[in-house]
C-alpha cells in the first residue's frame, strides 16, 4: 500500500467538536426506482428494536490551548502569571498557577452499544482508551458518567461501565463467520454528533487488511459510515451485532460507501477480556516475521509461497526455548495451517500466555515439529510494582484541585476588585482537577460553598472538607470580572 493511499485511511472516526467544518445542506433529489435484485427491506422494526441500546460516547482529553484563552481584564498573561506567581510561592505552590493552565479540554463524540444489561458498553479505542472523563448518552436522553474498564490498541477496543439502578436494554453479538458478501447489514450510530442515525448497505467484503493493526481482519460495507460513527454497531437482519464500525476510506474525510468494521468474532473474546480483567492476555511467541515470497519459497524448495519467514529469535523468548531458529518457516501451529503472516500473528495471539503449542517448521528442505511454551505479550506488573501502586493509591485524598488564598490590598489593585468583593482568591487550579471541568481559573473569587457564604481561604477550605464527605456535586458561587456564577463540582481523587 503506497503513502498515498495509507493517507487515506480514516481509522480515528471520532468526532472533535471544536474542529468539524460547517456541513453542506444539499438539496434533496428523488431516489431512482429499485434495481432488480436491490435490497429493499424495511428496517424499521429492526431500527426500533436495537436502537434503544446504542448510545452517544462524548469524550473529553487534553489538547493545546491558545494564549488568549488566559487573558484577563485586558491585562497580558504574562502579568496575571508573575501576580499569581507571588500568590503560589506564598501559600506553598510551586510554579506560575496561570501557566498550569495551557492543557485545555477537547471534545469529542463516537458511538457505543450496550452488551449486558447491567451497564457493559463496548466503543473503540480510539474513541475512549485516552479520554479524561466520559458520559454516554442513551436514545431515551439519560445521560450517564461512563468508567473505562478496560482498552486495547491493537483491536482498537474499549469497554465502558455506567452504573443505573434499572436494567438498560442491550444487543448481542452475532457470529460474524458466517456473514456472506452481499447480505444486507444496518449501522446506528452518532455521525458527526447528530445523535442516533440509521444507515444501511450490504457487506461489501470480508478480511479486509487496511494495515492499520497485525489483527486486520475488517468487514467491508457500503452503508454509510462517518465520523463519530466509531466505536457503533453493525447489525445483521436479526438484529445481532456482527461487527464494530471503526474505519472509513475516503479522500475527503466523508462516508464514500467504504466502511469497515471489527468482525464479532474477533471482537467478543477482547470485549469478555476487558471486562474480566481490564486487559487482554496474549500469547508471545518472541519472534520477528515477514512474508514468504516465491522467490523465498523457491530458494528454500518450499511448494508454495506461504508460511511465516522467521527473520529474527528475541533473546529468551518462547521461540528461542524451542529451538525455532532464524531463517525456519512456521508452516502450522497447532495443526492448523498458517498461510500468511497474520494467520501466525493471530493464532499465537488468542493462545493463553503458558500454554504449549505445537509449531510445525521447514528448515532445511523438510518438515518438522518443535513445542513452545508461550510467553505474555503484556506480562503482569510484579508484586513489588503493584504493592507501590496500591500504596500510592491509598495516599489519595478526595481534593475539587483548587489552591486558596486571602484578598490582599495587592490583590484587589491588581484584579479590579472592588471592596464589597469578599470571599477566598482562587491561586491556582490543577489541570484536569474538577474544578478545571467547571472552567474555575486562578484570579476568580470564591464566595459561596453549598448555602454558606465564605470570606477567607480557611473558611471555603472547612466548608469544602464538610461538602466532599456527602460524595455529591457541592454548588460553588464564583466571581469573576463584575460576575457572578454557580457551578456544581464533584470531588474525586486527584
Amino acid at each position: 500500500m503506497t503513502k498515498k493511499t495509507k493517507s487515506r485511511i480514516i481509522a480515528a472516526l471520532a468526532l472533535t467538536t471544536a474542529l468539524s467544518a460547517p456541513a453542506l445542506i444539499m438539496p434533496l433529489v428523488t431516489a431512482p426506482p429499485a434495481l432488480a435484485g436491490e435490497a429493499t427491506h424495511d428496517f424499521a422494526d429492526l431500527a426500533a428494536k436495537v436502537s434503544p441500546a446504542v448510545v452517544n460516547v462524548a469524550v473529553t482529553m487534553k489538547a493545546e490551548a491558545a494564549d488568549d484563552e488566559y487573558r484577563m481584564s485586558g491585562r497580558s498573561q504574562s502579568d496575571m502569571e508573575d501576580f499569581m506567581r507571588q500568590f503560589s510561592e506564598r501559600f506553598g505552590r510551586k510554579g506560575a498557577p496561570n501557566k498550569a493552565q495551557p492543557q485545555q479540554k477537547a471534545q469529542a463524540v463516537g458511538t457505543g452499544f450496550i452488551v449486558d444489561p447491567s451497564g457493559i458498553i463496548v466503543t473503540n479505542n480510539h474513541v475512549a482508551g485516552k479520554a479524561d472523563s466520559i458520559t454516554v448518552t442513551l436514545s431515551d436522553g439519560r445521560k450517564f458518567k461512563a468508567k473505562l474498564l478496560g482498552s486495547d490498541e491493537k483491536t482498537d477496543l474499549a469497554v465502558l461501565k455506567v452504573e443505573s439502578d434499572k436494567a438498560l436494554p442491550y444487543v448481542e453479538f452475532g457470529d460474524s463467520a458466517k456473514v456472506r458478501v452481499g447480505q444486507s447489514v444496518m449501522a446506528v450510530g452518532n455521525p458527526f454528533g447528530l445523535g442516533g442515525t440509521v444507515t444501511t448497505g450490504i457487506v461489501s467484503a470480508r478480511g479486509r487488511d487496511i494495515q492499520s493493526g497485525p489483527f486486520d481482519d475488517y468487514i467491508q460495507t457500503d452503508a454509510a459510515i462517518n465520523r463519530g460513527n466509531s466505536g457503533g454497531p453493525l447489525f445483521d437482519l436479526n438484529g445481532k451485532v456482527i461487527g464494530i464500525n471503526t474505519a472509513i476510506f475516503s479522500p475527503t474525510g466523508g462516508s464514500v460507501g467504504l466502511g469497515f468494521a471489527i468482525p464479532a468474532t474477533l471482537a467478543q473474546p477482547v470485549v469478555s477480556q476487558l471486562k474480566d480483567h481490564g486487559r487482554v492476555e496474549r500469547g508471545l511467541l518472541g519472534v520477528q516475521i515477514q512474508p514468504v515470497t516465491a522467490e523465498i519459497a523457491e530458494s528454500l524448495s518450499l511448494g508454495s509461497a506461504s508460511g511465516a519467514m522467521v527473520a529474527q529469535v528475541e533473546p529468551d523468548g518462547a521461540a528461542m526455548k524451542a529451538g525455532i531458529q532464524s531463517g525456519d518457516v512456521i508452516k502450522s501451529v497447532d495443526g492448523k495451517e498458517v498461510a500468511m503472516m497474520k494467520d501466525l500473528t493471530r493464532t499465537i495471539a488468542s493462545a493463553k500466555p503458558g500454554s504449549t503449542v505445537k509449531i510445525g517448521l521447514w528448515r532445511d528442505g523438510k518438515d518438522m515439529t518443535v513445542q513452545a511454551k508461550l510467553g505474555d505479550s503484556q506480562p503482569a506488573k510484579d508484586a513489588k510494582e503493584a504493592k507501590a501502586e496500591k500504596k500510592a493509591d491509598a495516599k489519595q485524598e478526595v481534593s475539587y484541585g483548587v489552591s486558596l488564598a486571602p484578598i490582599t490590598p495587592e490583590a484587589r489593585a491588581q484584579l479590579g476588585l472592588k471592596e464589597e468583593v469578599k470571599g477566598a482568591l482562587i491561586a491556582s487550579v490543577e489541570p484536569n482537577s474538577p474544578a478545571d471541568d467547571q472552567g474555575l481559573k486562578a484570579g476568580d473569587v470564591l464566595q459561596q460553598v453549598g448555602r454558606s457564604a465564605v470570606d477567607s481561604p480557611k473558611d471555603a477550605a472547612a466548608k469544602m472538607r464538610e461538602a466532599k464527605d456527602s460524595k455529591k456535586p457541592v454548588l460553588m458561587k464564583v466571581y469573576r470580572e463584575g460576575l457572578t456564577r454557580f457551578v456544581a463540582i464533584s470531588p474525586r481523587a486527584a
